[in-house]
């Protein structure tokens, strides 16, 4: 089926070349599973993106460990489950996320770089105040100045993705975005010298930002590549609507379906395609085929990513009815009704062109 091209850690651009600058956005989510599963106590499973650079792939999976994001990024391990100490063959893996755990294990395999979202860090700023209350009113200078100076990274960045690479202005934009890069390395390592000084809620934002320093910095080797993960949280924002509404699935064939429907119509989406267009064509494939599923180069017509312009311009298009919204001929269409009166006829009242009844 189409949706195992999709998922495929080849095909989706997972393993790159961290020349090339492309890595996977992930994130995850809960997501409800109304069925009894052996060995699990909870319905309790997990809605996963991974976003490469021509697909969004999703999989509903019991659990939010190491194992999900192995299997999907196509990293081996053994019997065990243990991660390798490097990925083989030279691979080298770029990985977009936040800073949940299962990322930073992956991320000490030789081979497997982490890239740490400046968006949660930022929030992280933030929250640090929140949680501090009105009693401590210094804070709230100590988060402005925070929050201006990523925000000094981020229009940097912005420059530099609107300038043409090698021009001049690219060249002052990318200076600008390793002086705002400095000047945070060097504002967060005299703020540490005298953390003790510091609001447990500060001290402890301060010590998140210099532990995954390495992580946030290496956004200076990427620089065309997004500076936080938005990305997948945005691409998981269908299905959180969607969960808020009808609250999970009712058994684990409907999540497979569920993270399949995700996976294809995003895909679709991100390509330009009408979602029900793409399907409708695909589905009709299938018909031509006997109710089999296409192979081979029927099938590779169908990613998103390599169809025809032909195609492209076919499965744009909403295949609905569309509504009708020009306006009726009122001197030829008898659903029209009759004529509006005049003005003159209005004015005469509701009892013109009655005959009068005498005393």
């Amino acid at each position: 089926m189409i949706v195992d091209l999709l998922a495929s850690p080849a095909v989706a651009g997972f393993s790159v070349s961290k020349t090339r600058g492309q890595g996977p956005h992930i994130d995850e989510t809960s997501w409800n599973v109304y069925a009894a599963v052996e060995g699990k106590d909870s319905h309790r499973w997990w809605c996963w993106v991974f976003v490469g650079p021509d697909t969004t792939v999703f999989t509903i999976a019991p659990s939010r460990s190491t194992k999900i994001l192995t299997e999907h990024l196509g990293v081996d391990t053994d019997d065990d489950d243990k991660l390798p100490d490097a990925l083989p063959g030279g691979r080298e893996l770029l990985l977009s996320s936040d800073f949940y755990v299962v990322y930073q294990i992956l991320g000490r395999v030789d081979g497997a770089d982490n890239l740490w979202c400046w968006s949660h860090i930022r929030r992280y700023f933030i929250r640090a105040f929140i949680r501090a209350g009105d009693a401590h009113p210094e804070l709230a200078a100590w988060t402005a100045g925070w929050i201006e100076r990523i925000a000094e990274l981020y229009m940097a960045h912005t420059a530099m993705g609107a300038a043409e690479p090698g021009s001049t202005a690219h060249s002052w934009a990318a200076a600008q975005f390793s002086a705002a890069l400095n000047t945070i390395d060097a504002e967060r390592t005299a703020q540490m010298s005298h953390a003790a000084l510091l609001h447990p809620a500060a001290a402890k934002v301060l010590a998140t930002l210099d532990r995954e320093w390495d992580g946030l910095a290496r956004h200076r080797e990427f620089p065309e590549l997004a500076l936080d993960n938005n990305t997948s949280e945005r691409a998981l924002r269908g299905p959180v609507v969607g969960r808020k509404n009808y609250y999970g699935s009712g058994s684990v064939v409907s999540a497979q379906l569920a993270s399949r429907v995700f996976t294809i119509t995003a895909t679709a989406t991100r390509a330009g395609l009408n979602p029900l267009g793409y399907l409708q064509a695909y589905l009709d494939e299938c018909a031509q085929a006997g109710g089999t599923a296409p192979t081979g180069a029927a099938l590779t017509r169908f990613l998103p990513w390599a169809v025809s312009i032909q195609d492209r311009t076919a499965w744009a298009r909403d295949p609905r009815p569309q509504p009708d919204t020009t306006e009726p001929d009122t001197d030829t269409d008898p659903r029209a009704g009759p004529a509006p009166e005049s003005p003159a006829d209005l004015n005469r009242g509701p009892d013109h062109g009655r005959p009068l009844q005498s005393a």
